[in-house]
């Protein structure tokens, strides 16, 4: 990884928002990856998911850093550089649950989910 820790911009204490996407979780949708952010926990879908989450809680908020909340993924990413990032170890739980699907959620995931991310230019 290339980037610095930027420390004003995480909180190591922040638990994630939730298991899955806030906003997807919401309005009854899906997703394909998430992402958690380092400075307030928001867990948000990635930018490959319908929803792109994770980047307009970025932009809406000015909290610049996320890691993956894949499980056996640890890598973070800086918006704001628009590069790979370096940060400390995040309150748990570290990723979503391993039982939990990507995409996910289970049950609202649709066959043709490959398709409609084709469709949306994901």
């Amino acid at each position: 990884m290339t980037g610095e820790p930027v420390s004003d911009n995480v909180d190591v204490t922040a638990a994630p928002s939730g298991t899955g996407c806030a906003e997807c979780e919401e309005a009854g949708s899906w997703w394909f990856h998430l992402r958690r952010c380092a400075a307030c926990g928001h867990v948000g879908c990635c930018d490959s998911s319908l929803g792109q989450h994770a980047s307009a809680h970025a932009r809406e908020t000015g909290h610049r850093l996320v890691q993956s909340f894949e499980p056996g993924e640890d890598w973070w990413w800086d918006y704001e550089a628009a590069g790979w990032a370096d940060g400390p170890e995040l309150a748990p739980p570290r990723s979503r649950p391993d039982t939990q699907p990507s995409p996910g959620p289970d049950g609202r995931v649709p066959r043709d989910w490959r398709d409609a991310l084709r469709a949306a230019g994901r």
